[in-house]
């Protein structure tokens, strides 16, 4: 039988804390689900994290270089308002998840922003490094540099406020309704 290299046990425990966090919330997943989730033993859990704050720590480094790569593959297209339209579709593709259990940076944010401290802290980082990017786009589309940042938190606030919808009437089509309005907004920009 081959030997599972260390750092594929680590990874895996991060998949399967970042899977159980996003579906149940950070609160009430425990070491033990992530371990079990991870086919990872108990113990092996402590030789790689010591807390859950520390998995945690590692969920959050892995959803920002998502964040990071999504960015980039966007910075491809050569309109900024197309790449705004494409930060748009891709929560609108996630609709059915997102009806099951949110959007995966806002429901943490919104968990961790309650108790403070350096996970609520790394939360609000993922949410700030989106709003920054969209707000770099607007930028680009030469809007003054106080009115990109308001026009960013807009954006970003109708994204997030459609995945709450979606998730509190637990219907996927509501994002593709709010879709069509946040587009028609970015349109008029």
């Amino acid at each position: 039988m081959p030997r599972i290299k260390q750092n594929d046990k680590r990874d895996r425990l991060v998949e399967a804390a970042d899977k159980l966090i996003y579906e149940k919330t950070f609160h009430t997943t425990t070491l033990a689900d992530i371990a079990k989730e991870a086919d990872v033993p108990l113990g092996n859990v402590y030789y790689y994290f010591k807390t859950k704050d520390a998995i945690m720590e590692a969920v959050i480094q892995k959803r920002a270089q998502e964040w990071q790569n999504l960015f980039s593959a966007w910075e491809q297209l050569t309109n900024p308002k197309e790449r705004l339209v494409a930060l748009i579709n891709h929560t609108v593709g996630q609709a059915d998840m997102m009806a099951q259990f949110g959007c995966v940076v806002g429901s943490l944010c919104q968990e961790l922003g309650k108790q403070g401290g350096t996970i609520s802290a790394g939360a609000a980082k993922l949410m700030h490094d989106i709003v920054k990017w969209a707000e770099k786009q607007f930028k680009a589309l030469g809007k003054e540099n106080e009115n990109s940042g308001r026009l960013a938190e807009y954006l970003v606030s109708g994204i997030q406020g459609m995945t709450l919808l979606t998730l509190t009437f637990k219907e996927p089509g509501c994002m593709d309704r709010q879709r069509i309005n946040l587009e028609n907004w970015l349109a008029s920009v």
